[in-house]
């Protein structure tokens, strides 16, 4: 009989991240040999695209069964035991750890970010849950510091995106610019970043890049707009609806890129191309300062000219060394995998 693995995350919602954290593991998993089912919200496109078994995410009776009839599961990667974005997917995904459990089967946690958690009984319970895994992993130093103070053996990973294999394409001269809406995302940056486009750049192609439709495609929209309001002619272009494959061709043939998202800067500078962060979350704060790569902050409080030259003066063959240097830890996933 074929062993089994399910994989359970924010999967089938179009996230580039996401989806992109899902190809790097199903592409490792497959050298193992097991059926790799995925829980996602559209199973037939995740099927399709991973070549892999799906079933739906939230068929909890489905669920149930395909986990009493497997080997191990696999929660992650992503932010998914927290409840800033609700209370309900945290308690989804307890469920889905939990219920492996209860049926005795091997559980790993793939490299997420915990927290934050403000409910202190769903805090609790996460704690207790993670408590009986058999491996840990988490993406970042709050979570681990988190974790091992309520006693949870729990392993400090890098981002998953970083052992991603690029097919690098030629630098186009074309400018990315990655954004997302946020609560933080006003006028002010969108109209500032827009002018120093054009002043620095209004002679190339400008790509503005939406990573999951349902997030970032009415802001990209906007400052689409924005830019031919300001300069009727520049060419400029909303780029949607790509697949994992196509974000990472597209964005590694850029010249520049200007980002918002995590795995958008990864991404870009995994392929040497110079990059500038806009500084809506602490983990893309982190990432620029590690990198030596310029902040644009919300509020766009910085001189742009200053930022800009700084981008320009940036090399692209020591970000991609800084990306290659990250080396994704498998040996103790690695581990549970074979001991099954």
């Amino acid at each position: 009989m074929h062993k089994r693995i399910v994989i359970s995350g924010y999967y089938g919602f179009d996230n580039f991240g996401d989806e992109a954290i899902l190809s790097v593991l199903v592409n490792r998993l497959k050298n193992f040999g097991f059926e790799i089912v995925v829980l996602s919200s559209n199973p037939r496109k995740t099927s399709m695209n991973y070549f892999v078994n799906s079933i739906k995410s939230f068929d909890f009776f489905q669920v149930a069964g395909l986990l009493k009839q497997s080997n191990i599961l696999i929660s992650g990667g992503g932010s998914l035991l927290q409840d800033v974005t609700s209370l309900k997917s945290l308690v989804y995904y307890l469920w889905v750890i939990a219920t492996a459990l209860r049926y005795k089967k091997k559980v790993i946690i793939f490299a997420q970010g915990i927290g934050p958690i403000k409910n202190k009984i769903a805090e609790f319970f996460t704690l207790k849950i993670l408590k009986k895994c058999d491996y840990v992993s988490v993406r970042d130093q709050k979570s681990c510091e988190f974790l091992k103070n309520a006693g949870v053996n729990a392993h400090l990973l890098c981002d998953p995106i970083f052992s991603s294999d690029l097919e690098l394409s030629d630098s186009k001269g074309v400018i990315g610019v990655q954004l997302r809406d946020f609560s933080t995302m006003n006028d002010t940056l969108l109209l500032k970043l827009a002018r120093q486009i054009i002043k620095d750049f209004f002679d190339k192609k400008i790509e503005i890049y939406s990573l999951q439709d349902s997030a970032d495609l009415s802001v990209c929209v906007k400052f689409e707009k924005i830019l031919k309001s300001l300069k009727p002619d520049i060419n400029a272009e909303v780029m949607h609806g790509l697949t994992v494959e196509q974000v990472i061709s597209s964005i590694s043939s850029l010249e520049y890129m200007i980002a918002m998202r995590f795995h958008a800067l990864v991404t870009a500078m995994k392929a040497g191309v110079k990059s500038v962060a806009v500084n809506y979350d602490i983990k893309v704060e982190k990432l620029a300062n590690e990198a030596g790569i310029p902040l644009i902050s919300m509020d766009a409080s910085e001189d742009f000219d200053i930022v800009f030259d700084e981008l320009k003066q940036l090399n692209g063959s020591k970000l991609k060394e800084f990306a290659d240097s990250k080396k994704f830890d498998w040996s103790g996933i690695d581990e549970v995998l074979k001991s099954n």
